[in-house]
């Protein structure tokens, strides 16, 4: 049977991108946390982070998460910070499989350009995504697979982890 696919990785990664992409080749749903979490709170998570914090914005994602998961196999797309939350990557242990969208911070910052949309990068991009990196990628780590991004093309980062879900979420 197949397993739901977790997609992590700094901002700029293509988790949304490649994720949509990954979903319509399996045949299947695609869950983009932050999208899922502005329906239902009716707010950006820009708005959703200044007006209740990060720590709320966390709780949601977490809730949301685990709501995907629950369901049938998707692929699932949350926020850069998801899992560097206690516990995030067990909770897929049992439905899914993690893959590391692996990204230098350098190309992360030039696919983001202006991130103003994005509450934890509002300014100097570079220097706030080499921070993440340096604190999530432990994180990141733990995930069953790492696909490199940089200097790939989203059809060639979309075909190495549609190859990763058939070997190893069954797909």
């Amino acid at each position: 049977m197949s397993r739901s696919l977790v997609l992590v990785g700094l901002s700029g990664s293509g988790k949304t991108t490649v994720g949509r992409e990954v979903a319509r080749r399996l045949g299947c749903a695609f869950a983009d946390i932050d999208a899922a979490i502005e329906r239902r709170e009716g707010m950006s998570i820009t708005t959703l982070f200044a007006e209740r914090g990060e720590a709320a914005f966390r709780a949601l994602e977490r809730a949301e998460v685990s709501t995907a998961l629950a369901g049938p196999p998707l692929v699932i797309a949350p926020g850069a910070g998801w899992a560097v939350q206690e516990g995030a990557l067990d909770a897929v242990a049992e439905s899914g499989i993690v893959v590391w969208l692996d990204v230098s911070v350098a190309e992360a910052a030039r696919r983001l350009g202006s991130a103003s949309e994005r509450p934890l990068l509002a300014e100097d991009v570079a220097g706030r995504l080499a921070a993440q990196a340096e604190a999530r990628e432990p994180s990141y780590a733990g995930a069953e697979a790492v696909c490199r991004t940089d200097g790939k093309t989203v059809e060639q980062v979309t075909d190495e982890v549609v190859v990763l879900a058939r070997r190893l979420a069954g797909w």
